[in-house]
């Protein structure tokens, strides 16, 4: 009866009559408000449009039909409402979205889907927005293009060492190193040209002079092969590519050791950037990682070998991607399996607080490495370590006193961010034109506008610099300038010549002519 009444827009009015609308205000309004909904949280402008519309404390009890429970759960313990949800409620409200633009006066279906649109948009946006310098995404792709790196890296080494090894044979033995020997290669070129001129450019790459005089005996005694100068140039660039993939790989290398200590500071601090990477890629996040129990972190990466030991009834994996922290490797054999166990405990609670802390600081993950290293002496020595409690209170402490000193720096950039933009506002709204004191426009002024701006401008610049600076950890420019200017100012000022009689005379005598 309801569904056939909900198609109909003439039953449907017979069935339910609009009683009040409240529009919302702006666009940032209506998201915060859906923000509210998605939480289970009332927000103000509902409570406020219920309590207007509804006989809340009075004789008549209305019923009030909710589509999701969370929020009339919330509505009926902060209104004292009666809720009903389910049932021909949905339907009511699903009448309701579809006849919407009927109910409300100077409404149009078009205007009504445009605005649920971008609603829906700006709510998706939300949603999915996180912090720019917590993204856990670029961590991930990170280290995937790094293990890529390696086999590429690897592949291409060893076809240098083949392809140069025709002309070179005798290089493989003594460098072993896959970019050190590229690095050979590109330098060497044709054996035949290496002289003892050339001994310096190879000591700088291999860094030992016994191997770089081995490599010019080697040269002169070689039992390669002839080469071309068309092969060697193609050896030469395919040799330049490969040492620029290892410099890139360093650098790549870098960038995520930054973005670790960004997003995962705790994680990385207790058991290294590439292995607290690798756990939130197989994770596929930070907040995935987190949610995990220790029992499964500890294996993570390791499935296979658990369900093949599931289903042969064997024996299950002790570890899995945490087996290449240097903590299991220190253990001894028959401690691998406690020591992981630890372990995973301690990654665990690291990603918890690096998921779900608001300032990024690693003293938990210090501290949990510490508590991880006295576990180990334990198993070693039997020295007792200590309890986890008074840890924890120390981190906290610190963590405490890092925070307050981080809130500083971020309040001192905000001003001076404040600052910038304030100048640069003030460049933009400045007068054309310069009045001189009887309001007459001086014939200059032009020339002295564009000195003003371009003084503010520079400061501008120069304040960027600072900041940027300081971000680097440099000291900036102005700090040198005024110690040079401090350092003119105490240089000794010039001797005069001391007064003699004569030259008193002379003054005088100045003196009493000008009078």
């Amino acid at each position: 009866m309801v569904e056939d009444c909900v198609l109909n827009i003439g039953k449907f009015n017979g069935m339910v009559s609009l009683a009040a609308f409240f529009p919302f205000k702006s666009a940032q309004a209506a998201l915060e408000n859906i923000n509210a909904i998605s939480e289970g949280v009332v927000h103000a402008d509902l409570k406020l449009f219920l309590e207007t519309n509804l006989p809340i404390g009075g004789k008549k009890k209305a019923t009030l039909g909710v589509s999701d429970a969370k929020i009339g759960a919330a509505l009926q313990e902060e209104l004292g409402l009666s809720i009903q949800t389910g049932g021909v409620v949905a339907e009511i409200l699903r009448g309701v979205r579809l006849h919407f633009h009927s109910l409300v006066k100077g409404l149009t279906a078009q205007a009504a889907s445009k605005a649920q649109l971008g609603l829906g948009h700006s709510y998706s946006r939300a949603k999915v927005k996180f912090n720019v310098n917590r993204a856990d995404n670029m961590i991930i792709q990170s280290i995937a293009l790094l293990d890529q790196l390696d086999k590429d890296i690897n592949t291409f080494s060893m076809r240098v060492r083949e392809w140069y090894g025709y002309h070179f044979p005798e290089l493989i033995r003594i460098v072993p190193d896959n970019s050190t020997y590229c690095r050979l290669a590109q330098l060497i070129g044709n054996r035949k040209e290496l002289s003892e001129e050339s001994l310096e450019a190879l000591e700088e790459v291999v860094m030992d002079g016994a191997k770089a005089q081995a490599i010019l005996e080697a040269s002169r005694s070689s039992m390669g092969m002839d080469i071309s100068p068309i092969d060697l140039i193609n050896i030469e660039r395919f040799s330049n590519r490969v040492v620029s993939l290892a410099a890139y790989r360093l650098e790549l290398q870098e960038y995520l050791r930054s973005k670790m200590s960004q997003v995962a500071p705790n994680l990385a601090a207790l058991i290294g950037d590439v292995v607290g990477a690798r756990l939130i890629s197989h994770a596929g996040s930070l907040t995935n990682l987190a949610k995990y129990p220790a029992s499964t972190v500890q294996i993570l990466g390791a499935e296979k070998a658990l369900f093949r030991a599931l289903k042969t009834r064997g024996n299950t994996p002790k570890y899995g991607l945490i087996f290449h922290s240097t903590f299991i490797g220190r253990a001894a054999a028959k401690n691998k399996g406690r020591i992981s166990r630890y372990l995973a405990n301690k990654c665990t609670i690291a990603s918890r607080i690096d998921a779900f802390s608001e300032l990024p600081t690693c003293v938990f993950g210090d501290k949990l490495r510490d508590q991880v290293e006295e576990r180990l002496s334990f198993y070693e020595t039997g020295e007792a370590p200590r309890k986890n409690l008074d840890v924890m209170k120390e981190a906290v402490i610190q963590a405490g006193e890092e925070a307050a000193q981080i809130k500083i720096k971020m309040e001192k950039k905000e001003k001076k961010r404040r600052k910038r933009e304030k100048k640069l506002a003030s460049l933009s709204t400045g007068d054309d034109e310069v009045e001189d004191a009887n309001g007459k426009v001086e014939a200059n002024g032009e020339a002295v506008v564009k000195k003003k701006k371009k003084k503010a401008a520079d400061e501008v610049v120069k304040m960027e610099e600072e900041a940027l600076a300081e971000e680097n950890g440099d000291t900036p420019a102005k700090k040198k300038k005024k110690r040079k200017s401090e350092a003119m100012d105490v240089e000794p000022e010039a001797e005069e010549a001391p007064e003699t009689p004569q030259t008193e005379k002379k003054k005088k005598k100045k003196k009493k002519e000008a009078e």
